[in-house]
């Protein structure tokens, strides 16, 4: 078994590279969308800011959620969730943990994080932006391909896969849960759903796709048009695509079943994926699917806490 610290580094140091990428991945796939989308749609910069949870930061350090606002603080400012911070956080802990992985893996962060740092003030303006982006997630696929390749199958491995898990299970919830929020029908508290559905309904959700590489194996295993009630299922139900929360509660559960004293962890992760793979999406769609995310997060969140209890502060 790995030093408690050990395991925490290599953990996180997964977590802060998936966060890296999912959020290059948002403010790609959603800041291509938003310049073309027509004013006055419920879809707006806030929107990004929304999916990460940062909403009262970022209140704090701006008064408008406009582009260039949220594209500083999510992408090149030090705010602590920008994605040069991110790529920060995993340098730093692969770098103290260097002794246990792949040489080449360190120097590929090394490489991503100087080249996002140097190049991020850039990307905030739209010239640059896709491109850097899109080098950012190729990057990071990379580097992730060269673990998979390249590390033993032993305990550094397998909280690599928990962090990496954990991180994507969430953000796709976060997705999901913001997207409905803004692309749901408004229903009053007698359960009556107004008129207000937005009108580029089926472009959002195609874009939501987009944002974690769904729109493909989306239309090539479900085989329907763009809706609504499929695609919450596809992203959150879905037990073959790797960036389904229910994909990723189930590797959790085979990834803890190999390492010791997992039993706390494998009970917490096992409700959440009950909770994801028994909710009926049709009827919380109608009514309570934000409140169902929302519990989910929640208990996401205590997979975490259980995990630190478990292994990374053993004398608490």
């Amino acid at each position: 078994m790995l030093l408690s610290r050990v395991a925490e580094r290599v953990y996180w140091q997964a977590r802060y590279l998936e966060r890296a990428e999912n959020t290059a991945r948002i403010l790609s796939v959603f800041s291509a969308l938003l310049m073309d989308l027509p004013r006055g749609t419920k879809v707006g910069w806030d929107t990004l800011i929304q999916i990460t949870g940062n909403e009262k930061d970022f209140a704090q350090r701006f008064k408008q959620a406009q582009e260039r606002n949220v594209m500083r603080y999510l992408l090149s400012d030090r705010s602590g969730v920008s994605v040069v911070d991110m790529l920060a956080q995993t340098r730093e802990n692969a770098r103290t943990t260097r002794e246990i992985m792949p040489t080449e893996a360190f120097e590929l962060i090394n490489e991503l994080y100087f080249m996002a740092k140097d190049r991020a003030v850039q990307g905030v303006d739209r010239g640059e932006r896709h491109e850097l982006l899109e080098g950012i997630v190729a990057d990071c696929q990379q580097i992730w391909g060269l673990l998979a390749g390249t590390m033993s199958r032993d305990d550094a491995y397998s909280f690599i896969r928990l962090g990496r898990s954990i991180e994507r299970a969430d953000m796709t919830t976060r997705i999901v849960d913001v997207g409905s929020s803004n692309l749901l029908p408004d229903i009053d508290d007698k359960g009556t759903i107004s008129d207000t559905r937005e009108p580029y309904e089926n472009v959002l959700w195609m874009n939501v796709l987009r944002s974690q590489s769904a729109f493909q194996m989306y239309r090539q295993h479900v085989r329907q048009r763009i809706k609504a009630h499929e695609v919450v299922k596809f992203l959150l139900q879905d037990e073959q695509f790797p960036r389904a929360t229910a994909h990723n509660l189930t590797t959790m559960t085979k990834v803890l079943s190999k390492l010791p004293n997992h039993s706390k962890v494998t009970w917490q992760v096992g409700k959440v994926r009950k909770m994801v793979r028994e909710a009926d999406v049709d009827r919380l769609l109608r009514r309570g699917l934000l409140r169902h995310l929302d519990a989910v997060q929640l208990e996401i969140a205590q997979v975490h806490v259980k995990i630190a209890d478990t292994w990374f502060l053993p004398n608490k």
